[in-house]
């Protein structure tokens, strides 16, 4: 008896709570329904219309899909990191080839330079400075072998293009050696003439550059063309580099003497990317004495000099092209990065907005019921 005593005086809490479940499945109900919209006529009123134009809130499955976006933007993210940090590490290689390359080119420019002293009041009928009427071109365009490299391999192809059409303009024939995948794609797709491809190396080495230099010097002394120029990009900085077009054969004698040169290092500094500048001051021709004897003659000599002062050039102006392509995707895979974190924030906030607006519409569904039941 003691335990039965109280339970009529909390039945009548019990039937409120009945019928207060029974509201909210009716409240629930109505948000339902009303979530369904009507799509405006012609004669809906242009409030109404703007009413309905407007964004629904986005709901359980919508987050979802948010959710899983923001997790593909995060390891889209790590992508690019990875693929910068690959780029700079080939970046510090290519610098590392051409600092170990520098020893050979300095005493070539030295020798170079003192027999053009030397020879400089005689004339030279060397095949290399033989000047021709220019009927036909070989152009050698360097380029990359990938994209995802920013506008790199486009301002090449640009660069090329521009050319051409201003030799064709001359009336003079174009030939095309390329270097690089994509502008072999590009060119052949437009059916021009390609005499040859050679994939550009992930590390130039003086063994590519001799046997480009031979196929080149092959061109050029049989007489299948009357000049060879090299369309390669310059580089700059990290951020910049410049296309260039320039004359590699037949030499002119004023335009062996070497200037300055300058070295670019990639440096780092708290985990940020840097380029360091070294300027190089011009080599002093070697001293060759007046009475000093050659087995051979400083012509010929000037002659077997000539072959490998093209490949070095060759050399450095793949080099160059290389940096150039690795700076331009650290740049781009710098720039993908941070859109991604830019993208990833804007998507949490736009989630999180979802999900406090979901709690929000719970609660006041919950409130509207139990006022209903109240009243």
């Amino acid at each position: 008896s003691i335990c039965r005593s109280p339970l009529p005086k909390y039945r009548p809490r019990y039937l409120d709570a009945r019928q207060m479940l029974r509201s909210m499945c009716l409240t629930l109900l109505v948000a339902s329904a009303c979530a369904f919209s009507v799509q405006p006529s012609a004669r809906t009123p242009l409030a109404s219309r703007a009413a309905a134009a407007r964004p629904a809130v986005v709901m359980g499955g919508n987050i979802r899909e948010m959710r899983t976006r923001i997790n593909s933007i995060k390891n889209t993210k790590k992508i690019t990191q990875a693929m910068k940090l690959v780029a700079a590490a080939k970046v510090r290689r290519a610098q590392d080839a051409v600092l170990r390359s520098r020893p050979f080119t300095r005493e070539l420019e030295k020798v170079l330079g003192g027999l053009i002293e030397r020879l400089k009041d005689e004339p030279l009928d060397l095949p290399l400075l033989e000047e021709r009427d220019t009927k036909t071109v070989l152009m050698v365009v360097v380029s990359g072998e990938r994209g995802l490299c920013g506008g790199y391999n486009a301002q090449i192809i640009k660069k090329a293009t521009a050319r051409m059409a201003e030799l064709e303009k001359q009336g003079i024939k174009i030939k095309l050696l390329c270097i690089g995948r994509k502008a072999n794609v590009w060119f052949k797709r437009r059916e021009r003439d390609i005499v040859n491809f050679i994939p550009t190396p992930a590390s130039p080495s003086s063994e590519f550059a001799s046997a480009l230099s031979d196929d080149i010097l092959n061109y050029f002394l049989s007489g299948e063309v009357d000049r060879v120029e090299l369309v390669y990009s310059s580089f700059i900085s990290m951020i910049n580099s410049l296309p260039s077009v320039r004359t590699l054969v037949p030499l002119s004698p004023q335009g062996l003497e070497t200037t300055g040169d300058e070295i670019f290092k990639l440096t780092t500094n708290n985990g940020k990317f840097g380029v360091e500048r070294e300027k190089l001051s011009r080599e002093a021709p070697m001293d060759f004495q007046a009475d000093m004897l050659f087995e051979q003659e400083p012509a010929q000599l000037l002659n077997a000099i000539l072959p490998l002062y093209i490949n070095g050039q060759i050399l450095r102006t793949v080099q160059e092209s290389l940096a150039s392509e690795l700076a331009a995707r650290m740049s781009a895979m710098q720039s993908a990065t941070d859109n991604a974190s830019e993208l990833g924030k804007i998507l949490t906030q736009k989630m999180n907005r979802a999900r406090q607006a979901a709690v929000t519409q719970e609660l006041l569904e919950i409130v509207a019921g139990a006022n209903s039941v109240s009243g």
